[in-house]
């Protein structure tokens, strides 16, 4: 693929909007950003907050910890931190740079400011509102479609912006349906390593330093380092411990950033650290690393695009099965094994359900890594499942269509049964 091809510049537009820095699980972080951009627009503390949440939001900010709350969970606590010590401007770090100050008073504001929360019935899984009242004046952003997408903004009756239509952005974003694998291939072997690399070196700085955190320290249920201890150092086991390892730090409460693929910090870690850990492993160099990075980053976000942001389909499934194709790339593979290794890998594990953000999301993290990688291996030693073999399509975009579908349609009201059952008092 050379510069002069139209997918060349789109390619590299994708990989730029989806390769972003965030701290804290998105969530939590969108309702933090409404927040803030409404106390903004409100122009001083509300005295009343109301949460208007779609059920995918509550399921994946019910049981993770918001960093810069001294470990607090929940809407409430987002929404509070985002009004106190929110900054807008910075979007998915929006409460990177909290005071100690502001964190004491995010636990006053909790105890005296009244605040409701309503679970909204919509057809975008992603999507919140934020209310706050102070007297007689009002302010109310609204996010749809994906986490920084802001959609409605209103000061009293006044709306001040409003997006044609969620199919319509106040961000445009670049079309994710001109990826394909060959595509993703060709791009990877063509591309310009100049015009990639400051993307793909700071993923991988920021996802190693809270991989590392996680394996240093005490973090959830520490999947990564209890990996390690009990499996040993081999290279297949590092790479499922590097990946669950930052998802253990980042689920519970560690304040490092991530850079996100698909809108989740859990799947850039996930699309990443495995990638490295085999670099590392047979001494390959940083153009080759990156390259394979491509292949890893842009076939998650290709299997994300059908799948939607959020659902009942566990994201780190997608960038688990997206690591294989990364490792199988790095170590010199074909086209033709990389997708067998997408389509063997989806067989594996495309059954794990998204139950919310929470410390067990690592585990599920390094059970994704480990199809990834059985996948390649099947690939390379020409053992394959077969099309017809459940959701396996005649070719791997058929394959890739099969899980969207099943993720984004047939899933509906698995998803809707998980948030009855997780919202039950």
């Amino acid at each position: 693929m050379n510069k002069s091809d139209c997918r060349y510049n789109l390619y590299i537009n994708i990989l730029k909007e989806e390769l972003v820095p965030a701290m804290g699980c998105t969530e939590p972080i969108c309702l933090a950003y409404a927040a803030a951009k409404a106390k903004n627009i409100l122009g001083e503390m509300p005295d009343k907050v109301e949460i208007l949440a779609s059920g995918n939001i509550i399921k994946n900010v019910k049981s993770v910890i918001v960093p810069n709350t001294n470990g607090m969970k929940g809407l409430k606590a987002s929404v509070a931190i985002g009004i106190v010590g929110g900054n807008p401007d910075k979007e998915l770090e929006v409460i990177a740079n909290v005071s100690e100050e502001e964190k004491k008073a995010t636990e006053r504001f909790l105890e005296e400011i009244p605040m409701t929360i309503k679970h909204i019935n919509c057809q975008e899984q992603l999507d919140v509102t934020v209310k706050l009242y102070k007297g007689e004046h009002s302010a109310s952003v609204r996010i749809s479609g994906f986490h920084t997408n802001i959609v409605h903004i209103q000061r009293d009756e006044k709306v001040l912006f409003e997006s044609n239509s969620i199919a319509k952005p106040s961000k445009e974003l670049t079309d994710r349906s001109i990826l394909s694998m060959e595509g993703i291939y060709d791009f990877a072997n063509s591309v310009d390593i100049q015009d990639i690399k400051d993307i793909l070196k700071r993923q991988l700085d920021y996802n190693k330093a809270i991989s590392d955190e996680g394996l240093r320290n005490d973090w959830g249920a520490n999947i990564g380092s209890l990996l390690i201890n009990n499996y040993g150092n081999d290279v297949k086991i590092k790479a499922r411990a590097w990946a669950a390892a930052g998802s253990d730090a980042r689920m519970n409460g560690c304040e490092l950033p991530v850079i996100i693929n698909s809108g989740s910090g859990n799947q850039g870690i996930t699309a990443s650290m495995p990638v490295l850990a085999y670099a590392k492993e047979y001494n390959i160099d940083d153009e080759r690393l990156y390259r394979a990075l491509i292949v890893s980053n842009l076939t998650a976000i290709h299997q994300k695009t059908t799948i939607g942001r959020l659902s009942a389909y566990c994201g780190a499934i997608s960038a688990g099965c997206a690591a294989g194709c990364g490792i199988a790339y790095l170590l010199g593979e074909n086209l033709e094994t990389i997708s067998n290794t997408l389509s063997n890998s989806l067989s594996i594990t495309s059954g794990v359900i998204c139950d919310g953000a929470k410390a067990s999301c690592a585990a599920k993290i390094a059970t994704a890594v480990d199809s990834g990688i059985t996948g390649y291996l099947m690939s390379k030693n020409n053992k394959n499942f077969c099309p017809g073999d459940g959701l396996i399509g005649n070719n791997i975009e058929k394959t890739i269509r099969n899980i969207g579908r099943l993720a984004s349609e047939g899933m509906r009201e698995t998803d809707k049964e998980i948030i009855s059952i997780m919202t039950e008092e």
